[in-house]
């Protein structure tokens, strides 16, 4: 479990707020319940053959790792990270609550599924996301963190409807 700060984007917002990522079940009723908008937001959006996201039987294959990103008790985000071979991860299943957007809430997640696959050894991190002008929040905090567009990687095919992003570390 690690703990990381964050707050409002404004930089006259003094509130600190604590949050807690962590390794979490996403059959827990409250993780199900985001986890559902998160697949009905991709599905209102994007064709059925581009919708990548990751469901509750996916969430809980072997080479996924999931996690929650908490204030006190309270759900605000999830994400995922699979395991592609040794060296090649991907994030799945980032979501923020609609409440808590514009808090950082998607970048924490980000940036805890990035130390994981720094820790267990990952020299690339890859992810799918859509193309449509709804994911651009999405792909702006990625192009933020550092990731850039690449070609389909893994089991995807090219599709209008998909931006293909990775990040080599280092």
């Amino acid at each position: 479990m690690r703990q990381c700060v964050g707050g409002g984007e404004a930089p006259y917002d003094l509130a600190v707020i604590s949050w807690t990522v962590q390794l979490d079940d996403p059959r827990k009723p409250e993780i199900v319940a985001l986890l559902e908008r998160h697949l009905d937001f991709a599905r209102s959006v994007t064709p059925p053959e581009d919708v990548h996201a990751l469901d509750l039987d996916g969430l809980l294959a072997d080479n996924v790792t999931f996690y929650s990103l908490r204030e006190a008790d309270r759900l605000l985000g999830i994400g995922a990270i699979k395991a592609l071979d040794g060296s090649h991860m991907e994030l799945k299943s980032i979501h923020t609550a609609q409440e808590a957007r514009g808090r950082g809430v998607g970048r924490a997640i980000v940036d805890h599924l990035l130390g994981v696959a720094r820790e267990r050894g990952a020299s690339r991190v890859s992810l799918e996301t859509g193309s449509m002008e709804a994911f651009a929040p999405s792909r702006a905090l990625y192009a933020r963190v550092g990731f850039v567009t690449c070609e389909p990687f893994g089991d995807y095919s090219p599709s209008r409807a998909s931006t293909f992003m990775t990040l080599e570390l280092h």
